[in-house]
Formats: C-alpha cells, sequence, structure tokens
C-alpha cells in the first residue's frame, strides 16, 4: 500500500480555522481527540489530494477504515486511534462515518440544494461534535444543538474555499440551485473576482449559516463540562465572525480568514462571554426557602 504520509499537506491542528483540543481542553482528553484530528486529517488529505485518481482515494480510505478496525497498522494515524479509542473503550463508529465523507469528496463533485449538502454535512462535520461530545461523556440530547454548529462550521470552509475547491479539485459544494437561482453556473468560481450575482449567491448561504449557528446557541448551556463548554463559546463566536465577513468579503478575491490577533481578540471575548454566561445558569442548592 502506497504510505498516506506521502500525500500529508502539512496541516495541523494549530492551522484550523477553529481551535482544536486547545488549552481550555482537560488534558486527559487532548491526546484522544489530536488522535482522532491526526486521523481525520490524513484522510482529508487523501481525499483532496490533485494528484490521485477517484479509484485511488477510495482504495486508501478503505485500507485506513481496515487499519481502524484492526486489520493491520499500515496507517500508523489509525493504529494510534484505535489503541487510544480502545483504551477509553470507544467505538470507531464517528471516525468511520467521516471516512464516509471523504470517499464522497472523491467521487462526488456537485451538490444538487441545501439538503443534499446537510446530508453530507451529516458525515462531513457532524461526527467531530458528537465525537468530542462522547470523549467527554456529555448527553446525546446535546447532539441536535451540535450538529447545527457543526454543519455551519463545514459550510464556512465551504465558502471561504469555493474558487480553490473548483479550480484545484473541480469540486464544487455551493449547491447547484442556489448558483442557478442566480442565473450562474459552477464556472463563475472560476472567476478572478466574483461578479454581483455570485456574491449575492454566497451571501444566501452565508445567512442561511447564520441561522444554523443561532440552532446551535444553546449548546453551551448543555455542556456538564466547563471548559468544554468555554471551548465551544469560542468556537461559536469564531464562527459568527467569519459569516459576518463572509457577508461583506469576496472569497474569490479577498481574504475571509481571521488573522491570529483578531482569533485572539475574538476567543478572548468569547471566554469572559462564556464564563458570564456559564455563572448565571447557577443556580443555588442549598439556599433556605422562602
Amino acid at each position: 500500500m502506497t504510505d498516506a504520509n506521502e500525500f500529508r499537506s502539512g496541516k495541523t491542528h494549530r492551522d484550523e480555522n477553529f481551535p482544536v483540543a486547545s488549552w481550555l481542553i482537560r488534558p486527559r482528553h487532548r491526546a484522544l481527540i489530536l488522535a482522532f484530528y491526526e486521523f481525520v486529517r490524513s484522510a482529508d488529505d487523501i481525499a483532496d489530494h490533485a494528484s490521485l485518481t477517484a479509484q485511488q482515494k477510495v482504495a486508501m480510505l478503505d485500507r485506513m477504515e481496515a487499519d481502524l478496525l484492526g486489520a493491520g497498522d499500515d496507517s500508523a494515524e489509525a493504529a494510534t486511534l484505535r489503541r487510544a479509542l480502545a483504551e477509553r473503550n470507544m467505538s470507531p463508529q464517528h471516525a468511520q462515518d467521516l471516512l464516509k465523507a471523504f470517499r464522497l469528496d472523491a467521487t462526488k463533485l456537485r451538490y444538487r440544494d441545501w439538503d443534499d449538502l446537510m446530508g453530507y454535512c451529516a458525515y462531513s462535520a457532524m461526527p467531530v461534535g458528537r465525537f468530542v461530545l462522547d470523549v467527554h461523556g456529555e448527553s446525546r440530547a446535546t447532539w441536535p444543538a451540535s450538529d447545527a454548529t457543526c454543519a455551519a462550521l463545514q459550510i464556512i470552509n465551504h465558502l471561504q474555499d469555493c474558487a480553490a475547491d473548483y479550480r484545484n479539485l473541480d469540486r464544487v459544494y455551493i449547491p447547484l440551485d442556489a448558483l442557478a437561482a442566480c442565473g450562474l453556473g459552477v464556472e463563475a468560481l472560476a472567476a478572478p473576482k466574483a461578479s454581483p450575482e455570485l456574491r449575492r449567491c454566497l451571501a444566501g448561504l452565508a445567512k442561511r449559516t447564520a441561522v444554523l449557528l443561532h440552532q446551535g446557541d444553546a449548546l453551551p448551556s448543555l455542556i456538564e463540562d466547563g471548559r468544554l463548554a468555554l471551548e465551544i463559546s469560542v468556537i461559536q463566536t469564531l464562527a459568527q465572525q467569519l459569516t459576518g465577513i463572509l457577508l461583506r468579503r469576496d472569497p474569490l478575491s479577498e481574504r475571509v480568514h481571521l488573522g491570529k490577533l483578531g482569533v485572539a481578540g475574538v476567543s478572548l471575548f468569547a471566554i469572559v462571554k462564556g464564563l458570564t454566561r456559564r455563572a448565571g445558569l447557577q443556580r443555588p442548592t442549598s439556599a433556605a426557602q422562602p
């Protein structure tokens, strides 16, 4: 088997849009979350590699899944995650769901409409949040809010990278019906600058993403682990900022990411907001009854 490391992009958890196992997460959980991230990053890099055919990508992803399930150790990331999950008596299902998304990345280049895109997010994004919640032993009642939040994060990434995805991989996550409603085809994504029609299309999708973020807004309040709740508050606040930027800027010709200082400022604000919010949720347990 070809070594998956040959196709690694070099991207690490520190390069992601949103925090991955930051210092806010309890130390006992970080190693497992990072093992999960490394597995996912390796699979994602395979799915996104321009020199591999769809068949080669699927074969390599299948091999990673086999290693994850104990059939071999060809993939170091899969073997590491398998052992880490076993130590916590956790299922590999969330990682397997993500592999379904990466197989779609290898074989499916267009999405019909918003529901079609949400079907993709059910495998590409929602399992990430569910995994982190399971690591922390949180109730599955948190999943709907987490799913909405994670889908929003995924679509933010799609909107930011829409031009590169099309130019480099002929992959388009912008729903075809949204483009058509603005009188456009996918070739509009190849332009050096977005047309007014494309800006309108992308802004409409950013607004739908803001609705998803609103649907997940209560998630930190549902979380028992206070440190995880703060991390989620940071992620949600960053996502709100990025959605606002997408409404104002053209991702084909302008930077639509936050710089390091911006991320730091937003994160600090979110932590303070999260602490205040959780303090307001505290209820006295021994106060005298009137």
